[in-house]
């Protein structure tokens, strides 16, 4: 059994802590929380499992690294801390664990991110001898391995379009949704996640590692942006109140430019209501969420994946589904040279051992 860590407990976290006691080859050692009011309470608890584990949380990340876990699932936000989360992962990695996780944008295309965000990775590898595969939360897979094995059963291809279409209304992440993305905020604030080379800092390396499978050559990347306001103030869950004629919806595109043509997409379609921007993509069923890839070609092919967990909720089933991958690859990634690793590295893996299997 792999002895494995849980690094964060929010809306990955959880569901990383439901995938690592799920998974046969990996036993859950630790879970670090920052939040003082979370250190001692049991993982399941944490987790949402309506058990224990008897695994208590804690603070220490000395003493948590120091026992020497083989595994880290670093579950941490990174969106707005990328330094700190950089420098966690890395002292994850130096003490010689394998480290999955979201949190580091720059390193979805490592083999051409920046000096600033590889090297410091590369280092930590040669000091410890651990690993590092990272891959996204908007699921990673969506924009990456699906895409591709899609493609291969196209006689021609024209363009790669994929697409999140997502409804914040019942997401669990405040401050991201608000000051983050901009929903409630009025049409004339520019939020941080639009910024101009912001979308593309995010996604350019998905789309750059597409291109790299592909064997395609990139002209450049470019990005669009839409938004509409709300037309009524509207009322959600987990978030309050959205003032009628804010932010309530956003529609996005980074391009991947091939011959002057956008050849490999990734568009989001955010809302914070069904209501605002109703002509804009929606899910099939007219639910919260779902993930598509269109492959214009020869034939033309559509695939829509949608997820649920955490009761009907498509937001966590989509943060599950990108756990799912990160969890999943960490006996492949114990087994393999230390390194740093992508998507296009790391195979995409049947769930081995887990049909039919109950989750403790």
């Amino acid at each position: 059994m792999i002895a494995t860590v849980v690094w964060g407990t929010g809306n990955v976290g959880r569901a990383a802590i439901r995938a690592v006691e799920a998974h046969p080859a990996l036993k859950l050692a630790d879970v670090i929380v920052h939040n003082p009011e979370k250190v001692g309470r049991d993982a399941g608890d944490l987790a949402g499992l309506g058990h224990g584990l008897g695994i208590a949380a804690s603070d220490d990340v000395d003493a948590v690294l120091g026992a020497g876990p083989r595994a880290v699932v670093y579950a941490a936000s990174g969106d707005i801390r990328p330094d700190e989360a950089l420098a966690d992962i890395t002292r994850a990695v130096r003490s010689g664990a394998v480290v999955v996780t979201p949190a580091l944008y720059a390193l979805y295309d490592q083999r051409n991110a920046p000096a600033e965000f590889r090297e410091p990775v590369l280092d930590a590898i040669a000091d410890g001898g651990g690993s590092l595969f990272v891959s996204g939360v908007d699921p990673g897979w969506g924009n990456d391995v699906l895409p591709l094995l899609v493609s291969g059963l196209g006689t021609t291809i024209d363009a790669i379009r994929c697409q999140e279409i997502f409804d914040y209304s019942t997401y669990d992440q405040e401050d991201s949704v608000r000051n983050l993305v901009g929903m409630g905020l009025p049409m004339d604030h520019e939020p941080l996640m639009l910024a101009p080379s912001i979308p593309t800092m995010v996604w350019g390396g998905q789309i750059r590692l597409m291109a790299r499978a592909l064997g395609a050559e990139l002209d450049d990347i470019r990005e669009t942006v839409q938004r509409r306001a709300l037309d009524t103030t509207v009322t959600t869950r987990t978030m309050g109140d959205f003032a009628a004629g804010t932010q309530g919806a956003v529609r996005f595109e980074v391009q991947g430019i091939v011959d002057g043509e956008p050849r490999i997409v990734i568009e989001h379609v955010t809302r914070i209501h069904a209501s605002c921007a109703p002509d804009w993509p929606t899910p099939p069923d007219g639910g919260d969420g779902a993930h598509r890839v269109i492959i214009e070609g020869r034939p033309r092919i559509e695939v829509t994946v949608e997820a649920t967990d955490e009761g009907e909720n498509r937001s966590a089933g989509g943060n599950a589904t990108a756990v799912g991958r990160l969890v999943g690859a960490i006996d492949w990634l114990v087994d393999a040279e230390p390194g740093l690793y992508d998507a296009l590295d790391v195979p995409l893996r049947p769930a081995v051992g887990r049909l039919g299997r109950k989750q403790r």
